[in-house]
């Protein structure tokens, strides 16, 4: 079987995936936000989009090739991993409404990294602890920008309550009060790892701070800085609502600047 085929696998189970919860969605809007009872079929076939997609991307391993990174295969890269966190997290709280966004991008970051990404970039050994540092890059990254996703919902629900009008999409939302634990959820566990992938670099990266990656590491650290400084408002002043959201965007806005920025500056500008 072709990594072409895999991918297009992955695709329609994503597809279908995304059906079924806006068919789903739109059954708790017109149940007033009520709760459905068991398991959603829409579970399995999301696990089995993850899995092939995983496939897919790991596919030159199987023809005993090295990884690749380049812009729009670490982008998918990203994806497979906020898919991810986003289905564990839907198991027990119902977050379909943010899938509603995710999973078309997971389907055009496959797209984008099997006909632009997959054949070009920097190869990379899985087993060196390289390969731990850009896991825990991929992994901090992609826990932060689920932050800026659930922000932009929680942005969305308050201007709902403002104005009274909470009704549609956003009835149906978890409450506002989870909405905002799992904000903090994903910022807490994106800034512990966002802090191992900083110390992984500067343990098995030979020269951080070189003309090559300086920008990278001086962003990647004043987003540090910026999304621990929200974690200690919210615990010494109970820093919420519109200022919370505002770091939140901030912060990634400057991630993402470092992560996605450099390397698209490095093979489409250089």
């Amino acid at each position: 079987m072709s990594a072409t085929i895999i991918n297009f696998v992955a695709i329609l189970f994503y597809f279908i995936t995304w059906l079924l919860i806006i068919k789903h969605v739109r059954a708790q809007i017109q149940a007033g936000g009520a709760k459905q009872k068991g398991k959603p079929l829409y579970l399995v076939l999301w696990v089995l989009g993850l899995v092939v997609h995983l496939l897919g991307l790991h596919y030159p391993l199987f023809e005993n090739k090295p990884l690749t990174l380049s812009f729009f295969s670490l982008a998918s890269y990203v994806m497979w991993f906020i898919s991810f966190i986003l289905f564990i997290t839907t198991i027990k709280r119902r977050l379909e409404s943010l899938a509603i966004f995710i999973i078309p991008s997971a389907i055009l970051s496959i797209v984008l990294a099997m006909y632009l990404g997959m054949s070009s970039g920097v190869s990379i050994n899985v087993k060196s602890g390289l390969g731990a540092h850009i896991f825990t890059s991929l992994l901090a990254y992609s826990l932060l920008m689920l932050a800026s996703f659930q922000a932009l919902l929680l942005a969305f629900q308050n201007n709902k309550l403002r104005s009274l009008q909470v009704s549609g999409f956003s009835s149906s939302l978890p409450s506002l009060e989870d909405m905002e634990h799992l904000l903090f959820r994903f910022i807490n566990i994106g800034v512990l790892f966002l802090s191992i992938a900083l110390v992984t670099g500067f343990y098995f990266l030979d020269n951080l701070f070189g003309s090559q990656v300086a920008h990278k590491t001086i962003l990647s650290l004043i987003s540090w800085v910026v999304f621990s400084a929200l974690i200690f408002g919210r615990w010494k002043y109970g820093w919420r609502g519109k200022k919370a959201i505002n770091w939140t965007l901030a912060g990634f806005a400057i991630l993402m600047l470092a992560f996605f920025g450099t390397k698209f500056v490095q093979e489409f500008l250089l």
